[in-house]
């Protein structure tokens, strides 16, 4: 998510709102920001109920017997103006896609 920080200013200006959301707690979220230096875009915190947000958009591990039970995929969602979902992308944890492909994405939109 640092990277997403690094290249803000080309994420507005494709208009776009920059945020996070984990089911992890706002305490939690405001230790993790503060231990990577601060973001300036918001952190959501999907912990109540919990992981409603991330059940909607599928990514929420529902399998008791799976690891990882009751946290979200690492999922990326480029929503439009009308609320519209228009790209998803999820990927295992130490992972995620290049800026450009996000950039991409918008550039279409």
């Amino acid at each position: 998510m640092p990277s997403y920080e690094d290249d803000l200013p080309r994420f507005e200006e494709f208009d776009t709102q920059v945020l996070g959301i984990s089911v992890d707690s706002v305490h939690s979220h405001d230790a993790w920001a503060k231990s990577i230096g601060g973001l300036s875009y918001p952190l959501c915190a999907d912990f109540y109920p919990h992981g409603e947000i991330a059940e909607k958009f599928g990514v929420l591990r529902t399998n008791p017997e799976e690891p990882a039970y009751g946290a979200s995929e690492r999922a990326l969602f480029i929503i439009d103006k009308e609320g519209i979902v228009q790209w998803i992308d999820v990927h295992p944890i130490g992972e995620q896609p290049d800026n450009e492909e996000l950039f991409d994405v918008l550039r279409k939109l």
